[in-house]
């Protein structure tokens, strides 16, 4: 029984490291995505100046081709898709509402 525990103390200890680590991805994550959110409000006044739409599908696919490259395996394929499509759709909807939240931009 002794044994046991020194190992269930010694996975506890390594399990709370590897949570550790994905807090400090998930702060560096957040700060990304949120730089990456300013960069779509750039993108959606440009886009309403020149009269594009928010969704452009050709773009969409050029973005998930670009990050499933660097997939390593299938599944980290199909979960990397999965979490961009997700993004995608987010990115959009925040698009859409903040250009409906800007009285002088004009909506096409």
């Amino acid at each position: 029984m002794p044994q046991r525990n020194v190992n269930n103390t010694a996975h506890r200890q390594e399990l709370d490291e590897w949570r550790k680590k994905i807090d400090v991805i998930d702060q560096q994550l957040s700060a990304l995505i949120c730089q990456r959110l300013h960069c779509a409000q750039n993108i959606i006044s440009l886009k309403s100046r020149i009269g594009e739409e928010v969704l452009q599908p050709e773009r969409e696919k050029e973005v998930l081709n670009n990050v499933l490259k660097n997939a390593d395996s299938p599944l980290t394929a199909l979960a990397l898709e999965k979490i961009y499509r997700s993004m995608l759709e987010e990115s959009r909807i925040f698009q859409h509402e903040w250009k409906n939240s800007q009285p002088d931009i004009h909506t096409s």
